[in-house]
């Protein structure tokens, strides 16, 4: 017995802490988590892929319908207004019959919508396949970060959702591969129709996610909860302030962010005058820092808190928009190198949305109040392109970029609203 008991002693010594390390974020999901965390990794770097192949194609779809910049702006700005709309009805739907299924249903909207816009005719009926490729679009990301979430550790949480986040970048590199090889390789008349196309895979993915991907305990658990999923809850006297807060930092980062993926690949090549293969170098260093940027500010996000996280990178990201614009012609060197910290900070910033928007909501209402107020500030922010869009008539692209900065302050300003919640346990 003595032996035995030893012999345990130092089994148990040797056992590894599952709780520490880089990757205990990820150990400590346990096997359904590891699963719902490919499949929602998987889900948003596609859904990263088919949102970038407008703006990558910009360009070429302008030149073929003969379109404006307002017009070529209301292509984006008609995306995010619908993702809006189809990430609050994910938000309720995933409160109702379950995160899974839900992102399932979102996966499959985005990818078909996106290979539509790949057979449009014209520019209404593009912009008509555009607005509801953005209902699924809008979808997945709410579905996906609150699924992970709930099944990640207090302590871990602003990692393991910020890894779902990164997976954005991911999704942005892949679109330019295909973007540079198809529009070297083919005429730009047929080369956006194609790279639209390629936009159906991810369909492939919903069955991976029906068949292997489930909800975790912290939802199941409340799944028959009277008034789950309404959206009238989250205004009611205990949630109003937040909601409307956490809206308006939503409305902020997210018009920062949509000024610079939207216009861009345009201000490099009209402002810069880059070939494809010069944009899509200058591109590499972009989302290199925002592949960066989301690793480590999942990081800072769990250690300072997610309010102190996003301030610092507001600051910072307003500051590097202004100054990546408003460099001389003769300074593309340095734009090639700041394109590095931009894409860093302007993706850190999200690392702590997923885990603050889910803990500031009870399990019963976290998928409606999380949908609810990332996506109508992705609905508010959609506006940012095409007000870029008329400016940019005046003062050239790169000079009505700059104004996207100001979307930063209001990011900033709203935090003042808005509880700290780092290793606050899920309901």
């Amino acid at each position: 017995m003595a032996t035995s008991s030893a012999s345990q002693a130092v089994t148990t010594q040797r056992e590894p802490d599952r709780s520490t390390g880089a990757f205990a974020w990820y150990r400590t999901l346990g096997a359904p988590g590891r699963r719902a965390f490919k499949g929602a990794y998987l889900g948003y770097a596609l859904d990263s892929y088919d949102f970038w192949v407008l703006p990558l194609g910009l360009t070429a779809i302008a030149a073929s319908f003969g379109l404006s910049k307002p017009q070529t702006g209301m292509l984006a700005t008609a995306t995010l207004v619908f993702s809006a709309l189809g990430g609050i009805a994910a938000g309720v739907l995933a409160d109702r019959i379950g995160r899974a299924r839900t992102l399932m249903v979102t996966v499959i909207a985005y990818a078909v919508c996106t290979a539509l816009c790949g057979l449009a005719p014209n520019y209404p009926t593009l912009l008509v396949f555009r607005a509801l490729q953005g209902l699924g679009f809008g979808g997945e990301w709410a579905a996906g970060a609150i699924l992970v979430a709930e099944y990640a550790a207090a302590r871990h949480r602003g990692r393991a959702v910020a890894m779902v986040q990164g997976a954005w970048a991911v999704g942005w590199g892949a679109a330019v591969l295909i973007y540079t090889a198809v529009f070297d390789l083919v005429d730009e008349k047929l080369a956006w129709r194609l790279l639209f196309i390629t936009g159906a895979l991810p369909a492939v993915l919903a069955i991976y996610v029906r068949r292997s991907v489930t909800d975790a305990p912290a939802y199941t658990a409340q799944r028959h909860t009277e008034g789950r999923g309404s959206l009238s809850a989250i205004f009611g006297r205990d949630l109003r302030k937040k909601t409307v807060f956490a809206v308006l930092m939503s409305t902020g980062v997210q018009g920062g962010y949509y000024t610079l993926a939207t216009w861009v690949p345009t201000y490099l090549k009209t402002d810069r005058h880059l070939s494809v293969v010069g944009t899509g170098a200058y591109l590499t260093f972009l989302i290199t820092g925002a592949f960066a940027g989301y690793l480590t500010g999942g990081h800072l996000t769990d250690r300072l808190g997610r309010k102190l996280t996003i301030r610092l990178f507001a600051v910072l990201s307003g500051l590097l928009i202004v100054g990546y614009t408003q460099l001389p012609a003769s300074a593309n060197d340095y734009i090639l190198v700041l394109g590095f910290p931009l894409g860093f900070c302007s993706s850190a910033i999200f690392s702590g949305f997923g885990s603050f928007l889910s803990e500031l909501y009870p399990g019963r209402l976290r998928g409606t109040g999380q949908g609810f107020t990332y996506n109508v500030g992705r609905g508010v922010g959609a506006f940012f392109p095409t007000v870029i869009g008329f400016i940019a008539t005046r003062y050239g692209v790169g000079g009505a970029m700059a104004f996207g900065a100001l979307a930063y302050v209001l990011a900033f300003a709203a935090l003042f609203g808005l509880p700290e919640t780092r290793a606050q346990e899920l309901s």
